[in-house]
């Protein structure tokens, strides 16, 4: 265990006016709390605390920092009271304290409702003060280097947590160096095969070509020293999760991956930066596409950077990044250096960006009510966790995407009005489709047209969770107003059925009645079935409506005026339907077939009117179990079919069969046979379809024997 004289010489060491009175009274604090506490390893359990402690000094933070850091699980796990901290080390230690502990009982890993709760309370803490995710990811970081000694289960449950959440998240705020080691640390419980696999190769390789590493470095710096560039070069090889996860990218194995060293050249100066630049492209080929300018276009986190990849000795590719110290410092500390201490004043890092600012900018997306949980889940994740590429509109404005983001995350980054309207892009001045994923530099020009809507295809193209926001609310309002005008036709027809008319003042009064806002908000529940054509017109005249299945115990519908010995069957030339005038013809041994009183077969008994029988449908209790075959002429389009039989299946009725009669370029039409209550319920079914915008036309079909 790191003893207290050694960590607050690691305190003085960038701060000599830390408060090394705090800080000593700050550990024996945690020590005598956490006294008889162990850990899984059998170790005291106050040496997790005092390396986590020892995590945030090496990032050089503050004092307050470093205490919450050594009394992070004292609230939690000991006696220790939110009070006593306050009391003892100041309120604003205790308020990190609390909000390390708060997040340490967040289950973010979990798969129900809860999950986006808890981000919710993320995100919260980390607009509260950065600090105390710092404390947590430096928490995590020390678990994760000693997860060996939990169980099985749990390594793997932290690990996936580790890998989903908090490596991206350290990424996120320009820690890069955490997210390397988090997600290696990951790798190694989640994959120990893969990674012992390339760790092997990775030896095999030393053997076979010596230390390369020290050999380019030495290459780099020769030339640098030639040009006169005053500057520290280091190289590294990349650790076996990046190495795995390019190879599961590019489906390569270990022997054709060639960029698996990384090298960085830390300059005195900016022009020393690109001076450098220039050096190593005119001492090696440069790889097309694979410079990145992030000085004269930051991060959002602050990184700045100029990166290569180079075609180095023996041909090996080697990415190399170059920068000053300052952007260097906050390459490695991110969002962290703002808080960074030297001699014990404040470092004023020009580079290092306000983290209050910078979660505002983060977690103003995420305030919107409007979102499911599911989509403020894929929102967050998509847009805290994804790296990112800057593109540019055609007057040069930069707009920040995630890697992988289409022309269409482009229109919508821009406006939401652009994004709807989008229907084509240029990228280079190039026509591409809208799918096509966006690269580092590429200067985006969207193309728009009136009365382009967003589509439902676009959902499976975009990346970003602005874009998925604004498309899904646009598809909802885009059903609702299918609901609204279905519900009006349905209106219609039930109160025409009774002789009466959906005036706007009826709708009105319907909807008051309801207890609903308004009568787009009636229309709409009439138009998704939640509301009945029959309810409505009991609402409004209950006089007129007759008693249903529920308030009188009807028997089973039935046809009167046959025998007792003859036996009924539905003619399929007309299929009639109950609410319909029939008529039957007697067919000796057949029995009776029943009729419509318009069926166009009738004319030919017109000579025998001793086969016809005057039928007449009972009042009883009518279900869904009468043919009846629609006629459909719709769009050949993606999805159209699917809709129509939701419609029709929100309509309560059961398709039985369908066929496709005629299929052309444009347009399809089919037969689809379904099973209604009555003739009401087939007028509700065909009004339903009809008013879908992609169907042309929709009737009853009386079908031949």
């Amino acid at each position: 265990m790191i003893a207290v004289e050694e960590l607050i010489n690691q305190v003085k060491g960038y701060n000599p006016e830390a408060n090394t009175e705090r800080l000593a009274a700050a550990y024996k604090y945690g020590f005598d709390k956490h006294d008889g506490q162990t850990r899984h390893s059998g170790e005291p359990y106050f040496t997790h605390p005092v390396a986590v402690a020892s995590l945030m000094a090496a990032q050089r933070l503050d004092d307050d920092t470093i205490i919450t850091a050594l009394l992070h699980d004292t609230v939690e796990d000991t006696d220790a009271t939110y009070k006593e901290v306050g009391d003892l080390f100041g309120t604003e230690v205790a308020q990190l304290v609390d909000g390390v502990t708060k997040l340490t009982n967040l289950e973010l890993s979990s798969k129900d409702d809860k999950q986006a709760e808890n981000f919710r309370k993320l995100l919260l803490a980390m607009s509260k003060d950065v600090r105390v995710i710092l404390v947590k990811l430096g928490d995590r970081l020390h678990n994760m280097r000693t997860i060996k000694h939990m169980r099985p289960d749990k390594q793997q449950q932290k690990a996936r947590e580790t890998m989903d959440i908090y490596a991206p998240l350290a990424g996120r705020m320009g820690m890069q160096w955490m997210r390397d080691e988090l997600e290696d640390l990951c790798f190694k419980v989640l994959n120990p095969e893969a990674r012992n696999s390339i760790m092997r190769r990775f030896v095999s390789l030393r053997n076979e070509t010596g230390d390369v590493v020290t050999k380019i470095t030495d290459d780099i710096e020769e030339v640098l020293f030639a040009a006169g560039v005053t500057a520290t070069v280091f190289g590294r090889e990349k650790k076996p999760y990046s190495i795995w996860r390019k190879m599961e990218e590019k489906k390569e194995g270990f022997s054709r991956l060639s960029d698996i060293y990384g090298f960085r050249i830390i300059t005195d100066s900016e022009d020393d930066v690109y001076k450098a630049l220039g050096k190593v492209h005119r001492r090696w080929m440069a790889v097309p596409g694979r410079f990145k300018d992030y000085i004269s276009q930051p991060k959002s986190n602050g990184y700045r950077s100029l990166h290569t990849t180079v075609s180095g000795r023996d041909g090996k590719r080697v990415e190399i990044q170059i920068r000053t110290q300052a952007m260097h410092d906050v390459a490695e500390s991110g969002v962290a250096a703002h808080w960074s201490y030297k001699n014990g004043e404040r470092v004023e890092n020009p580079f290092a960006v306000d983290p209050f600012k910078w979660l505002a900018g983060l977690t103003e997306r995420f305030a919107s009510e409007d979102h499911t949980n599911d989509e403020f889940l894929e929102h967050v994740k998509l847009e805290m966790f994804a790296d990112q590429v800057f593109c540019f509109t055609p007057k040069g404005d930069v707009i920040r995407l995630p890697r992988g983001a289409t022309p269409i995350d482009f229109a919508f980054a821009i406006h939401t009005r652009i994004g709807s309207a989008c229907v084509g892009a240029k990228v280079d001045g190039r026509r591409v489709p809208l799918w096509t994923r966006l690269r580092n530099g590429q200067s985006v020009q969207i193309t728009t047209a009136q009365g382009q809507k967003p589509q439902a295809t676009w959902l499976d193209i975009v990346v970003t969770g602005r874009a998925k926001s604004a498309i899904r609310r646009a598809l909802r309002a885009e059903q609702q107003e299918s609901k609204i005008r279905l519900g009006r036709e349905l209106a219609r027809v039930a109160l025409e059925h009774v002789g009466k008319k959906a005036t706007d003042k009826a709708l009105d009064t319907a909807a008051d009645r309801l207890g609903l806002g308004n009568a787009n908000a009636l229309l709409a529940k009439i138009g998704a079935a939640e509301i009945t054509g029959t309810e409505l017109v009991e609402v409004l005249y209950p006089e007129l409506v007759r008693k249903t299945d529920d308030q009188v115990d009807l028997p089973p519908e039935r046809i009167l005026g046959l025998e007792a010995d003859q036996l009924a069957e539905p003619a399929s030339c007309c299929q009639p339907l109950p609410g319909e005038r029939i008529v039957g013809i007697a067919t000796p041994g057949q029995g009776v077939l029943v009729h419509t009183i318009h069926c166009d077969r009738l004319q030919e008994y017109d000579s025998e009117p001793e086969r016809w029988i005057d039928l007449h449908w009972s009042q009883g209790r009518r279900e869904a179990t009468h043919r009846a075959t629609l006629q459909i002429t719709m769009a050949n389009g993606s999805g159209v079919l699917g809709r129509i039989c939701t419609l029709i299946g929100e309509q309560n009725a059961n398709i039985s069969d369908l066929k496709i009669t005629d299929r052309k370029q444009d347009f399809y039409r089919m037969t689809i046979d379904i099973d209604v209550r009555d003739v009401e319920h087939l007028i509700h079914v065909i009004t339903a379809i009809q008013a879908d915008s992609d169907v042309a036309d929709c009737e009853r079909k009386n079908r031949a024997d």
